[in-house]
């Protein structure tokens, strides 16, 4: 594990950081080398196609013992000043691979371009009308969740008005009832009348000197018999005038 950790970091060093301090250098001199350019640039060709190559190489061969330490002398073995592989690599491995099939490649290439724009104003397309379903979905799920509260808010007030209003019946009823319990109380204290006697008894006592008479009038049903009153007054009349006649008419002894 560690070495395999150190041979990647001097691959990244080796391969790729000091190369391209030695490019940088070549491209700002005053007089630049057309040889040594060239140089460089079929360097960072070779490192390119190794670096797609080796994607699918190692599934196949990252097992062989001592991979990484063979990858790292090969990219020494292209840039070290004694040996400059690459000129030996490009001119007789890639440079007859690639002429011979250039043309091929060119149209592959300008194929995969149109097909590229294609896909992609596909994918944009579906990516906008997927957006714009996405975000009219979302306007309908935050215009339904706010007419669920206000819904909510609605039925909550309607169920507190309601409550109040039955509360307000309940009440009503409550009073209707006690004022129509009430009511017939005060109209049957109205309505009756003061406490009479049910019989009324007159005594009324008329001295006569042959035979006194004992007058009795009596009423029916709690009311006097206006007969019998006027009758008693008759009575007391004739009494009284009797009783004046005896006065003025003393009996002599």
């Amino acid at each position: 594990m560690l070495g395999d950790f150190i041979t990647r970091t001097l691959l990244m060093l080796l391969g790729y950081a000091y190369p391209a301090f030695e490019c940088y250098k070549t491209v700002e001199k005053n007089k630049v080398e057309i040889e040594e350019l060239r140089f460089w640039c079929q360097y960072w060709i070779i490192v390119a196609m190794l670096s797609v190559t080796e994607r699918i190489a190692d599934i196949f061969i990252s097992w062989l013992p001592m991979y990484g330490e063979m990858k790292l002398a090969f990219i020494i073995y292209l840039w070290y000043p004694k040996t400059k592989g690459t000129g030996y690599v490009y001119e007789v491995l890639l440079r007859p691979v690639v002429a011979k099939h250039e043309t091929g490649i060119d149209r592959k290439l300008m194929e995969l371009k149109a097909r590229a724009w294609d896909l992609v104003a596909f994918y944009w397309q579906h990516c906008a009308n997927f957006g714009q379903t996405t975000f009219v979905q979302m306007l309908q799920f935050l215009a339904a969740q706010s007419f669920r509260v206000s819904s909510r808010g609605s039925s909550q007030k309607e169920e507190k008005e309601e409550e109040e209003e039955e509360e307000e019946e309940e009440e009503g009823s409550q009073d209707s009832s006690s004022q129509r319990r009430s009511k017939p109380t005060r109209e049957s204290s109205k309505k009756r009348p003061p406490a009479t006697p049910t019989t009324t008894t007159i005594n009324r006592n008329i001295s006569q000197p042959s035979n006194p008479k004992h007058v009795q009038v009596q009423a029916e049903d709690g009311h006097p018999d206006s007969k019998a009153v006027e009758d008693g007054d008759s009575a007391s009349q004739l009494h009284a005038a009797r009783l004046r006649l005896r006065r003025s008419n003393p009996r002599p002894d």
